[in-house]
Order: C-alpha cells, then sequence, then structure tokens
C-alpha cells in the first residue's frame, strides 16, 4: 500500500472538494475499507488463490463475473505504477528545482522511467526480492511521516480540533457531505491496495491464515496512520486556508516540513520516493499475478503463465506490466502534465477498485449464503451477510462520484479531465464484455475455470532466453 505516497498525494488530492474536513472524508474510506477487508478477509481463507477477487467473484456469483473482475482488476493494478511513478516524476523535479533553479521543474519524466526500471527488476527476482524492497521501504516513510505527524500536532497546540471531522470546512462547491464523499474518491484511492497480499497466496506459506490477517490488519494499521498523520497536517496548516494544501511545492509536506524543520524536509522527501517505488511495485505484483493466474487457464494469452526457471516469478506477465505502465505514464503526463494526469489515473483506479471491492462483497454473501449451504459452507449472518450489505452501502456513493453517475442529491461527479475516466473505464469493460462473449462461443471451459482454486496445478517453467 505503500502509505507515504498516499500521504502526500493522494489524500491531498481530495482536498478539493472536502477541504478541512479532509479527515472526515479518511474516516469515511476507513469504515468502507474494513468493511470490505473483512469480506475479503474470508474469502481469502476459504479460496486462497493467485486469481483473488476474481476467483471469489466466480465462486460466489458466476464464472462471468469472475472474468470481468479479472478484467477490471489487472487495469486496476496496471494502472497503480503510473499512478505512483508519475507522482514519483513530479514530486522529484519540483523538489530539485526548489533547491538547484536550473533545473526545469517539468523535466519529470526521466525520474518516472528510473522507477519503473527498479520495479521491473525487483519484479523480475521473484515475490520474495518485491515484497522484502516494499518491506524495508514501507517501515522508513511510516516511521517518518509519524515523526513528523508528532511535531506538527505539537505545533498546532491550541488549534487542535476535533471540528476538522465535519463538514464545516468543505468549501461552497462542494458544501456538506457531497463534499466529502467526493474527497473520498482519493482518500479510498489511499486505501486501495489493502487486499494485496490475495493474489500472492500461493506463493504464501499457510495462505487460509496468513492472507486472511494481511488483508484485514493492512486495512487497520493504515487507517489508523492516514487518519492520524491527515489530521495533523489540518490542524497545523489551519482548516480554514486547507483547500490550498497540494501534492507539491511550499504548501505540501515537503514544504511544511521544510518551512517548519529544516533539513527534515529531506526525510520527508525520501519516504515519498521510496513510497512511490514500493507502490509501484505491489501494484505490477497483483497486475502480473492476476494474469499470470488467467493465462494459466488460457482466459488471457496463455504466454502470460511462463514462470522464470530460477526465480520463479511470472516473467513475462511482469514484463508486460512494465511496458503497459510506461505507457500509460508518459502518454497521459505528457498529453496533460503529470499533476493533472495522477488525477486522472486515480480517479479511473476507484472506478475500478471500488466496483471490484462492491463485487466482492455480494460474492461473500453468495459463496457463504444458499450456495454455500449446499457446499457444506458455514454461514455467519453477520460476517457473511450484514457486513457485505453495510460495505455496499457505504462504497457506491463513492463508486457514483468517481463514476460520474449523480444517482443521488449528496453525489457530486468530479471535474474534467478526471471526469474522462469514467467513459474510459467503460470502454475498457465494454471491451472486456465483448471478449467475454466470444470466450462463451469459442472456449466456454475459459471462462468457467476462471472459478478455480489451482493450488495443485504446477505453473508452466520456462528459463529466460
Amino acid at each position: 500500500m505503500a502509505p507515504g505516497a498516499a500521504i502526500a498525494a493522494s489524500i491531498p488530492a481530495g482536498i478539493a472538494y472536502a477541504g478541512g474536513s479532509l479527515p472526515l472524508a479518511v474516516v469515511f474510506a476507513l469504515v468502507a475499507s474494513l468493511l470490505a477487508a473483512s469480506c475479503v478477509g474470508v474469502l481469502a481463507r476459504r479460496m486462497p488463490a493467485a486469481g483473488s477477487l476474481a476467483t471469489y467473484a466466480a465462486r460466489g456469483l458466476h464464472p462471468s463475473i469472475g472474468f470481468l473482475t479479472a478484467w477490471a482488476y489487472v487495469l486496476t493494478g496496471i494502472l497503480v505504477p503510473p499512478l505512483v511513478l508519475l507522482q514519483l516524476g513530479f514530486t522529484t523535479a519540483t523538489t530539485i528545482n526548489s533547491e538547484f533553479s536550473g533545473y526545469p521543474a517539468n523535466l519529470w519524466w526521466p525520474w518516472s522511467l528510473a522507477g519503473a526500471v527498479i520495479v521491473l527488476a525487483a519484479g523480475y527476482f521473484g515475490v520474495r526480492t518485491s515484497a522484502r524492497l516494499g518491506t524495508v521501504l514501507g517501515v522508513f516513510e511510516i516511521a517518518v511521516f509519524v515523526v513528523l505527524a508528532v511535531f506538527l500536532i505539537v505545533h498546532a497546540g491550541g488549534h487542535n480540533t476535533a471540528s476538522v471531522f465535519g463538514t464545516g470546512y468543505t468549501p461552497k462547491a462542494y458544501r456538506g457531505i457531497s463534499g466529502v464523499i467526493a474527497g473520498s474518491v482519493y482518500t479510498m484511492l489511499a486505501f486501495a491496495g489493502f487486499e494485496g497480499a490475495a493474489p500472492l497466496a500461493e506463493e504464501a506459506r499457510n495462505p487460509g491464515r496468513t492472507v486472511q490477517r494481511a488483508v484485514v490488519l493492512s486495512a487497520v494499521s493504515i487507517g489508523v496512520l492516514y487518519v492520524f498523520t491527515t489530521y495533523a497536517v489540518d490542524v497545523a496548516f489551519g482548516p480554514g486556508k486547507f483547500i490550498n494544501f497540494g501534492s507539491a511545492g511550499a504548501a505540501s509536506w515537503v514544504g511544511i516540513a521544510r518551512s517548519l524543520y529544516g533539513l527534515f524536509w529531506f526525510f520527508v522527501f525520501l519516504a515519498i520516493v521510496n513510497s512511490t517505488i514500493a507502490n509501484a511495485n505491489a501494484g505490477t505484483n497483483i497486475a502480473s499475478r492476476i494474469g499470470f493466474a488467467m493465462g494459466r487457464i488460457r482466459a488471457f494469452p496463455h504466454l502470460l503463465s511462463v514462470v522464470h526457471a530460477r526465480y520463479r516469478s511470472p516473467w513475462v506477465a511482469v514484463a508486460t506490466t512494465f511496458v503497459l505502465t510506461v505507457a500509460v505514464t508518459l502518454g497521459l503526463g505528457l498529453a496533460y502534465n503529470p499533476i493533472t494526469a495522477f488525477a486522472m489515473v486515480g480517479a479511473g483506479i476507484v472506478i475500478l477498485q471500488v466496483a471490484v471491492y462492491i463485487v466482492a462483497c455480494a460474492a461473500c454473501i453468495g459463496f457463504f449464503g444458499a450456495k454455500g449451504r449446499r457446499n457444506g459452507q458455514h454461514f455467519n449472518p453477520v460476517l457473511h451477510l450484514i457486513i457485505p450489505v453495510l460495505a455496499i452501502a457505504v462504497l457506491v456513493p463513492v463508486w457514483l462520484t468517481a463514476a460520474g453517475i449523480r444517482a443521488f442529491s449528496f453525489v457530486a461527479p468530479l471535474t474534467a479531465p478526471s471526469s474522462y475516466m469514467g467513459p474510459g473505464v467503460a470502454g475498457w469493460m465494454v471491451a472486456g464484455l465483448i471478449y467475454l462473449l466470444y470466450l462463451y462461443r469459442k472456449h466456454p471451459q475459459r471462462v468457467t475455470e476462471v472459478g478455480l482454486v489451482h493450488l495443485d496445478e504446477e505453473p508452466i517453467a520456462a528459463a529466460v532466453p
């Protein structure tokens, strides 16, 4: 999940909609994520497969829904690396420019490419290498932001207030709860990835236990960190003027650290850089493992199921993800600018990710409900019905806002060009539906196999040429 990048850019992207009430938007996203994590966790315990959420949807609802879930989830994994690599680019460029004015502030793309190469190498050398990289970088960035948050709360002194957990500081254009929900699109983006352990189930020890714990504890721990740090920077900067806070420049985490604590800004900068690499690494892990699982059953090109003979990594899927990452990063970043492209990619991820979470919650009901009882599954009304229903109820407004569907009065669609991602994602899903119909006509068993748990099947091993 790489929280440093989210604290510095994803969550502040919601300020335009929630203003000084951003901590409430973080709490809203935390509740939604915890409810969804509970559903994903109980499903992961029963079905520890690389197909993860796609397998859950196929077994709990229908194989066709499982396929479309995989189709959406792969795009989510592909979009995560460009999101944070764009952040790596503009954060590094603006920081160097502030120290050395001769460096162009808009020369961001070499740093994004460098980050992509590091992630490619980590994925190539296998899940142990990439997981250790993420863990080491994650511990450092969390420590830096926790220390700075404590400093900021002390700095705020008498200005510490619980009013930031209300709707009183939302901007005029998004007054009240609609601003909080719109802001939660980007705070929800910060939580995206709590289920990242699920696709690694076939590479984990005792996955039925460890994956469930990893999913739930990720959402809990990261949520506490997000609420704490967002509150700290809000009260230190001032809730009434927090609308001017951003992801780069003087009014940012790096900027406020520079102005208040001198050289401490450098550690914040390093934490953000580390976080973008770790988050890109996590996205690559998800996309490559889902691609591997779907390639194994030939629902995607079978070449994606080839693994490295020594490192046991799905190197073809990793390399494919790298190519797509570079294409999206440079395509959107150069067509617009990296900050605008960041907001666009983030909106696209939320549309896809929240939809997948909603499907997973519905699959939890289906898997443990009537279908589960027929298969001998124990049904717990709280875990398998009440929590999934509550999760869906909380997630739907966030999805409607990100997708630009004003079904309720409190839903305020995002502004352009972020609003373009709704039609763009819809086009991707239509293409997936067309491909699904083709598979049903030509190879129906490939759709059915999305719901299988491939724990006992050995993947294809091939040496790198």
